[in-house]
């Protein structure tokens, strides 16, 4: 390994691409210290070894840390994306309790479904039918996520996929506290804290931001409490909001006791929610189908899967099925879809929605390999990057091919260090496959619908922020698809 103080602020506009040849030449790691992130020491590094060591063998070791923690307090308070320690594990086990229960996965998928065939196809058909058949379709996504997640989250629709695309206060300024609160990572300290103290500049506008956030979850949270009280339950909701608050802690002999959390603890925890399922989805879908059309043979793969499947159905159907272009697939056909699962994820290695983390050290340590940090040293690990390594993922590493992902005709999921995507060991994304159904129905209908084709001369290039945005949206143009039944 060489000791380098990266020229990040030089390299600015290609950084991913520049800490990818700078961590090839280094050998998979290297450290840092300086100006960069406020004076921050620590290392970057690729090696999955590495990440398995610090999420998983030694995880007490490697929390988020307060440097994290500090920027995006105002924000997220202490919910479960922002929390260590204590405070996680009590709401990782909830949120897994919870997300993994039947009653939510069926409301989530059916409130999907309504969302997908009522709003944003209609949106979609409302474009097509328009003289301008131009949409940018990652700002189109991020509404239909921020809908679905504040849905799924709190039992509210903000309305995003209107027709006319309204500007939705609470969705507004939820985007802009993020992208505001990404400016702490960038300054030292002692340029953000006076500008917070003092309220100027970008610190006024995040400010203002956040409390329209905050507002907005503590309305919801406290009218939701009021109607738990007024009705004496909360039987006909499914949301996470309304099962947490009649969320019920079992012992070991299957006894049930009622456990209150507070407001705070609520609106912290469905902002994270919120914040973890609105972005990610979304502009993992928007490289998707970026890649897609790019590949004409990976789409005519994706298309063939679907309608094998919907041939399937026809044959085992006693009752007139609607055509093809209004099909509305099932849990098991969205589950059946193999080969559009390989292309999600295969998109998810090459553009994955969070592109680099940061664990802090708590107290010194040693890997296996002999690499020391101090405590108070910080661990980068670029997801972006590990993605375009040979030694991890083969000569063909650059290549966006589904194909790795399947073995004996079913999907290979990897060992989740080389493939941190969803990150990995304790704090595995507890949303995984609430993501994967989400990006498998939107993908699927938009694709048995439309030919969704880059507006040419578009530039796409990621946007230097902690979710991987196209920093130019993604411009296409949609012409509605004539499918071939091939059964």
């Amino acid at each position: 390994m060489e000791s380098i103080i990266p020229s990040v602020f030089l390299n600015v506009n290609n950084m991913y691409d520049w800490a990818t040849v700078a961590l090839i030449r280094a050998g998979g790691t290297f450290y840092f210290r300086g100006m960069w992130f406020g004076g921050a020491h620590g290392i970057i590094t690729i090696d999955p070894s590495k990440l398995e060591y610090m999420l998983k063998t030694r995880f007490n070791n490697f929390p988020k840390g307060q440097y994290y923690r500090e920027r995006f307090h105002d924000l997220l308070g202490d919910g479960i994306f922002n929390a260590d320690d204590h405070m996680w594990k009590e709401q990782r086990r909830v949120a897994t309790t919870e997300m993994h229960s039947s009653r939510f996965v069926e409301h989530s998928f059916l409130s999907m479904q309504v969302l997908v065939h009522e709003k944003l196809l209609k949106l979609m058909d409302d474009v097509v039918n328009s003289k301008n058949s131009v949409i940018d379709l990652q700002e189109v996504l991020l509404r239909f996520t921020f809908d679905n997640i504040c849905t799924a989250a709190l039992g509210v629709d903000p309305g995003c996929l209107a027709l006319d695309l309204p500007q939705i206060p609470f969705a507004k300024a939820f985007e802009e506290a993020t992208e505001l609160t990404l400016f702490r990572f960038l300054v030292p300290p002692f340029v953000w804290k006076p500008m917070k103290r003092f309220e100027m500049g970008y610190e006024k506008r995040l400010k203002e931001s956040v409390q329209i956030v905050h507002e907005f979850a503590e309305k919801a949270v406290t009218e939701r409490r009021n109607e738990l009280v007024r009705l004496g339950g909360l039987n006909d909701r499914s949301d996470l909001l309304s099962r947490l608050m009649e969320y019920t802690d079992q012992n070991p002999e299957g006894q049930g006791t009622q456990k209150r959390f507070s407001n705070k603890f609520l609106v912290d925890f469905c902002i994270s929610f919120i914040l973890a399922g609105r972005d990610t989805s979304s502009v993992a879908l928007a490289w998707f189908f970026w890649l897609v059309q790019k590949t004409p043979e990976v789409e005519n793969k994706i298309l063939k899967e679907m309608n094998e499947i919907l041939g399937q159905r026809r044959q085992c159907s006693t009752i007139k099925e609607p055509a093809d272009h209004d099909a509305i697939f099932t849990v098991e056909e969205l589950k059946n879809m193999v080969y559009l699962q390989a292309a999600l994820s295969e998109s998810l290695r090459l553009y994955p929605a969070v592109p680099i983390d940061i664990k802090e050290v708590v107290e010194d340590d040693v890997f296996p390999d002999g690499t020391v940090v101090k405590k108070g040293g910080r661990v980068l690990y670029s997801m972006f990057s590990m993605a375009r390594i040979e030694s991890i993922w083969g000569q063909d590493c650059l290549e966006f091919r589904p194909e790795r992902w399947i073995k004996d005709g079913v999907f290979a999921s990897e060992n989740q260090f080389k493939y941190p995507v969803f990150n990995g060991g304790p704090r595995l994304c507890v949303g995984k496959k609430f993501a994967y159904t989400q990006m498998k129905m939107v993908a699927a209908a938009i694709l048995l619908r439309y030919e969704v084709k880059v507006v040419e001369g578009h530039n796409v290039v990621p946007k230097l922020t902690t979710t991987l945005y196209m920093q130019n949206g993604l411009l296409v143009t949609l012409k509605p698809r004539l499918l071939t039944s091939t059964v």
